[in-house]
């Protein structure tokens, strides 16, 4: 059909938290070797245009609130023309990966966001 698929967009969300918390010197590995894991708990998504293939995307991440046992960010998506494709909205929730039960935000995480 020439347009992106829309399962493809969970996938572009992911990769704009993964950006978002490198740029502040966070890697998802590394809190996973520190016994914290964030499945997503809940995925919204609106679409505004279709993505089309060898578009250049642009994914703006933003943290909604302070985390504390769940973090949630909103998305937008634009083309390279600008166009708002998407806009969406994720909440992940905090857990140890040895208990697998929830926990708060790890406080080198909110240290580093109250900076």
């Amino acid at each position: 059909m020439g347009v992106v698929y829309h399962g493809n967009y969970a996938q572009f969300f992911e990769i704009g938290r993964i950006e978002w918390l490198r740029a502040l010197d966070i890697s998802y590995k590394k809190m996973e070797e520190n016994n914290t894991m964030l499945p997503v708990i809940s995925l919204q998504c609106n679409f505004k245009k279709s993505a089309h293939f060898d578009d250049e995307i642009t994914i703006k991440t933003t943290l909604k609130k302070t985390p504390t046992v769940k973090i949630e960010f909103d998305y937008e998506i634009h083309n390279q023309f600008g166009d708002l494709l998407c806009t969406g909205n994720t909440v992940l929730a905090f857990v140890a990966m040895d208990t697998k039960k929830p926990m708060r935000c790890p406080d080198y995480l909110l240290k580093i966001l109250g900076d």
